[in-house]
């Protein structure tokens, strides 16, 4: 199995490597995940294992969750993730995996996928970085407007707003990722992940960390 586990995003720090140099870092508290569910070629069509993350009340659950945690011996879990396999995973059903995974020199670089901070309806400045209109004589109470949406269209369509113009609206709340970065110290007794650099999401985040697919 791919090095891969489901956490949540406690907050930035920094740490000091040998040469005493400071590296801002993120601290992942990731895992402890179970294995729910093993998927292979011969059943299934592909390689996957299927991980669940924190534990949930049963009356916050749903009775198929319920029954599909339980024939991995556990209880019904907050979050699930499938990861999929080239070949054969060596993990069985009901195991626990943590950041062992991610043993120190064998995984150096790692991706990071969240859910990035929303910030609500943002106009054109904020959301796509626009300059705005001059702060002169003669803009009037327009200076953080778009300006014309529709002029210079293509002749036959006519002066039509075209599809995928930058324009205000919501800004945030989304899945991203971001790829290629260190992996910096791994915590097992506290299961920690130290990952240099920032990741989506805010402090309590749900995240989802794996090897780099580059590395």
């Amino acid at each position: 199995m791919k090095p891969a586990l489901l956490g949540r995003k406690i907050g930035m720090t920094r740490v000091l490597d040998e040469s005493g140099t400071a590296v801002p870092v993120t601290v992942i508290q990731a895992g402890p995940c179970t294995v729910l569910q093993v998927k292979t070629a011969e059943r299934d069509g592909y390689h996957a294992v299927q991980l669940g993350f924190e534990d949930v009340k049963p009356h916050r659950s749903t009775k198929p969750l319920i029954g599909h945690a339980a024939q991995a011996r556990t209880g019904p879990k907050r979050v699930h993730r499938e990861v999929r396999c080239v070949d054969a995973a060596e993990v069985s059903l009901g195991d626990v995996v943590t950041v062992e995974l991610f043993e120190e020199g064998a995984v150096q670089y790692v991706d990071v996928t969240g859910v990035s901070k929303g910030r609500g309806y943002a106009g054109v400045m904020k959301r796509h970085g626009f300059g705005g209109q001059r702060a002169s004589h003669g803009v009037e109470r327009k200076h953080r407007s778009p300006g014309s949406i529709g002029g210079s269209a293509p002749l036959g369509l006519g002066r039509s707003v075209r599809k995928g113009k930058r324009m205000a609206g919501h800004y945030g709340h989304a899945r991203c990722s971001v790829r290629n970065q260190r992996l910096v110290a791994v915590d097992k007794e506290h299961s920690l992940l130290l990952v240099r650099g920032s990741v989506p999401g805010p402090n309590g985040g749900l995240l989802y960390v794996r090897q780099s697919v580059l590395g």
